[in-house]
């Protein structure tokens, strides 16, 4: 069964997800503020993690930001902040979704679904779109037939996009996974790659296209065939 953590100091809202996700089958958790959170998951192991950002002790932001630093589960901020630099503030501390109090129960767990699949992803030597198929192993791309081989850089830039759809990347985040902390050249480096692989695949396949979300960084979307 899979393991999901609330975090929230709103006894209203953890009783109101933790009902609708039980519905579903899942195992929930619950934590009132970040530290509770943490101490939860330091205990249990969770598969993912719905978080409020206006908590006592430490804020949501702060709680996004050590789970993303020491565990690999998506995250989901569900917040009244509904403000665009609220939003950018949370894909920046390594949110995967974001989600404006009040809310729609099944729009939750819509979004909760979607996001374990993508998940599920993460550790497949293969990743598929349609007719696209990226072979970790192999380091190519094989695209209608065609293989089709990267440059490094863009190929490991291409696998993190791709093993999470839909996930919005800051430019930062993306220059700590694919170029590392040491990495001393300018981030427009970023720009000049993605550049590179929209050019590489424009003429070759819809099965995704590479989006840029003004003021954040990038996603990767699937076109649904």
């Amino acid at each position: 069964m899979l393991h999901i953590l609330i975090a929230d100091d709103d006894s209203n809202i953890r009783e109101l997800v933790r009902f609708h996700l039980q519905k579903e089958g899942y195992v929930v958790f619950e934590a009132v503020d970040g530290e509770d959170a943490l101490h939860v998951l330091e205990k249990e192991q969770i598969h993912l993690a719905i978080v409020d950002i206006m908590m006592p002790f430490k804020d949501g932001y702060e709680l996004c930001k050590e789970i993303r630093s020491y565990y690999d589960i998506p995250i989901i901020l569900l917040t009244a902040k509904d403000q665009l630099v609220d939003k950018e503030k949370g894909f920046q501390h390594g949110t995967d979704d974001y989600i404006v109090k009040p809310f729609e129960p099944r729009e939750l767990i819509f979004r909760v679904k979607a996001l374990l699949r993508r998940y599920q992803m993460i550790n497949a030597n293969y990743i598929q779109f349609n007719q696209t198929i990226i072979d970790r192993k192999s380091y190519e791309v094989r695209c209608n037939g065609h293989i089709i081989i990267l440059p490094l850089k863009e190929f490991e830039l291409l696998s993190q996009l791709a093993s999470y759809p839909n996930r919005v990347f800051t430019r930062e985040e993306l220059i700590q996974l694919i170029w590392g902390p040491d990495f001393e050249g300018d981030i427009r480096t970023v720009d000049v790659h993605i550049k590179r692989l929209r050019e590489r695949f424009a003429k070759r396949t819809d099965d995704f296209s590479i989006k840029t979300v003004r003021g954040i960084g990038y996603k990767l979307e699937v076109q649904a065939k």
